[in-house]
């Protein structure tokens, strides 16, 4: 059983900073251990769409950011661990959602996942809520 579990979240005041993590583990349906190629973070407010923030693609280290969230937001990965973090800075009320954590096994070279059913496997979400 796959498993992505978040952490970090809290409250904050507008401004401020967190840091996300999020770990995978486990083995897929077939039994293999789960090596995602990719994780990404989606966030989702309350009465809205699940949007994309950032994901990273283990392979040359690659990153992608939602236009919302370029120069505040840095998504990074440990391969040792399957472990990605989310290090967000000066944050906005209008970011209070929650944060959820997303995996993929594949990546075919020249395309960019972003959308969230572009990825199988998901966390169960950390809630970060900014205070004006």
């Amino acid at each position: 059983q796959v498993q992505l579990v978040e952490s970090g979240g809290e409250s904050v005041q507008a401004g401020g900073s967190l840091r996300l993590s999020c770990a995978a583990s486990g083995r897929t349906s077939s039994g293999r251990t789960f090596s995602p190629v990719a994780m990404a973070w989606f966030r989702q407010a309350p009465g809205k769409e699940r949007e994309f923030v950032a994901a990273f693609r283990w392979s040359f280290q690659s990153t992608y950011y939602a236009d919302s969230v370029k120069g505040r937001f840095t998504i990074s990965g440990d391969s040792a661990k399957k472990t990605v973090y989310l290090q967000m800075n000066n944050l906005k009320p209008e970011e209070t959602a929650v944060y959820y954590c997303a995996a993929r096994e594949s990546w075919v070279s020249g395309v960019v996942y972003l959308k969230h059913n572009d990825y199988g496997y998901w966390g169960q979400g950390t809630q970060v809520t900014v205070s004006s």
